[in-house]
């Protein structure tokens, strides 16, 4: 955490040097001690250390400037930084203006030039002062901050970006914090330029891209190789663990994701099948572990980037970026999972983002507080998120077409589930309508069974109907079946085209796509388990086939 500041103003450099290198000899180890004879200059900087979260906590103030009077300075300072003590430096005609000032800007105290000795003169009383401010100081969030209006798709897609790279920041709710409008002040900005984040350095950028984000914080570093030995495109529990142990064994190992690491996995608020976690861990726990264990033994990571297309040539394969450089590799692992697939009701598409959200959307559970929330889907990651939203919101209620849970989720869940009263099941349902002004509203539901049609008021919607597999942008001859899953291995021969594109002597590998080379593992794959530990497995043993494709070229 940066050190409480202690700021002196004088425009003569003489005076100035001594009252810094007296505040410093005592004071320097516990506060940050900055000087200027110009308080038009420290007034301009005043701005960018309220950005960053630093926090002033004296300020040292020369009356007679001829920029401005020092009364006039702490008059514009307090307007930043109002918990601040102020202490006004004095010649003795200026005592007229310090007692007057005592009222006009609360002066703490004013000190007569020259202040020797400093040991009677000025350390008591700046002690004092200070032991005043620590009492009251409340250290502010360091980091990042994000001002936006709650149900603002711009503003969700900041947050669940940074939330999912595991980037800490503070949200402000333009609605609801006092802080966020001030900060809009302080940098003359207006809500139309919504949504904002401040970064930690102080500067800000209004109306972000994920993109100018990620390369802002650090997340997107440069590619180094030349040539990779793989190159694994999609960031899930697969693609981690094909990073890890491709790193371990030596491999030049890049990982490309385009949202953020952990896939549909990493969002999830409780894992609790996982191997060796008897307590389970969040997805955002196991990511950080992964991601951080990834990165030690040699792995490169790049996100959030697009991949558009592979390319074949001469053995080696062409990643293409949709903004960035081709990278050149010699396998190429395909781990980019699933999407949630898009509920097609009547208005949903006008609250996505404002109360409608596929996924856990765990950035969002705060604001469901003491309201009513609604989950459709009746899977794991549906049950693990109406347990998560069941301690924020007042009542959770999970529709399912089906008249019992027990078709598609987890034993362990159903019986948490039952344990937990705010939870509530509504079979045979399906959602027709929903609706709001600048937000989800309400929904519309009906009993598929009794055909009786109810309106409910929702404060969000939290979509769980099944996956698709994100394949679209595949252009190669690796061929999928008739959902866009990627086959590989023995069943491929299933396929009338195969012998047209597969033309080496051997059958593919197990995770073997269609095109040599070319690997596919986790959800992505047709035939895979749609668990969390098959996934790190078949990531585990793609690298073991990418070794034997490497030892046969």
């Amino acid at each position: 955490m940066n050190r409480p500041i202690i700021f002196s103003i004088d425009d003569d450099p003489q005076v100035l040097r001594a009252i810094s290198r007296d505040l410093k000899s005592v004071y320097g180890k516990e506060y940050k001690i900055l000087s200027t004879t110009s308080p038009n200059e420290a007034l301009e900087s005043l701005t960018d250390l309220k950005n960053s979260s630093d926090v002033v906590a004296m300020f040292v103030c020369d009356q007679r400037m001829p920029e401005m009077e020092g009364v006039e300075f702490l008059e514009k300072a307090i307007k930043i930084f109002p918990k601040a003590k102020r202490v006004l430096l004095t010649a003795y005609s200026d005592t007229e203006a310090a007692i007057k000032a005592i009222n006009d800007v609360q002066l703490d105290y004013y000190l007569m030039k020259p202040w020797d000795p400093p040991e009677e003169k000025l350390y008591p009383v700046l002690n004092d002062l200070l032991d005043d401010w620590q009492n009251d100081y409340i250290p502010e969030f360091k980091g990042i901050k994000v001002v936006g209006y709650q149900f603002s798709p711009q503003s969700h897609t900041i947050k669940d970006y940074l939330a999912s790279n595991l980037v800490p920041y503070r949200w402000l709710d333009i609605e609801k914090n006092p802080d966020a409008m001030e900060i809009l002040e302080l940098n003359q900005l207006s809500v139309d330029q919504l949504p904002l984040v401040v970064f930690d350095d102080g500067t800000f950028s209004t109306k972000p891209t994920i993109r100018a984000i990620a390369e802002k914080i650090g997340v997107n570093p440069q590619i180094t190789n030349e040539i990779y030995d793989v190159v694994i495109i999609g960031a899930g529990p697969a693609g981690l663990a094909a990073a890890v142990y491709g790193a371990s064994e030596g491999l030049k190992t890049l990982l490309i994701e385009r949202k953020a690491p952990g896939g549909q996995a990493g969002s999830s608020s409780r894992i609790e099948n996982y191997l060796g976690f008897p307590a389970g861990l969040s997805g955002a726990d196991l990511t950080r572990r992964a991601i951080s264990q990834a990165l030690r033994l040699g792995a490169e990571f790049l996100s959030p980037q697009m991949v558009s297309d592979i390319k074949q040539k001469d053995g080696y394969k062409t990643i293409v970026l949709d903004d960035g450089p081709e990278i050149n590799s010699r396998t190429v692992v395909i781990t980019t999972g699933v999407d949630y697939r898009r509920l097609d009701v009547k208005g949903i598409e006008n609250f996505t983002g404002a109360g409608g959200y596929y996924g856990a959307a765990m950035t969002e559970a705060s604001a469901c507080k003491d309201k009513e929330v609604y989950i459709i889907g009746g899977g794991n990651s549906a049950g693990q998120s109406a347990v998560y939203l069941s301690k924020f919101a007042r009542n959770v209620y999970i529709i399912i077409r089906r008249d019992s849970l027990s078709y598609s989720m987890s034993a362990y869940l159903i019986q948490q589930i039952d344990n937990i009263p705010n939870i509530h099941i509504l079979p045979d349902t399906e959602i027709t309508e929903a609706t709001g002004s600048n937000c989800l509203e309400k929904l519309t539901l009906i009993n598929i069974k009794s055909k009786e049609t109810i309106n409910k008021e929702a404060a969000a919607l939290y979509v769980f109907i099944g996956a698709k597999p994100y394949t679209d942008w595949i252009k190669l001859d690796i061929l999928k079946d008739e959902k866009g899953f990627i086959e590989t291995g023995r069943e491929l021969r299933r396929y009338d085209n195969f012998g047209k594109i597969w033309k080496i002597n051997r059958d593919p590998f197990l995770l073997e796509t269609s095109c040599r080379g070319v690997f596919a593992a986790g959800d992505v794959r047709a035939g895979a388990m749609n668990r969390v530990a098959s996934a790190v497995g078949e990531g585990s043993m793609a690298i073991s086939f990418v070794h034997k494709y490497l030892a046969e070229v």
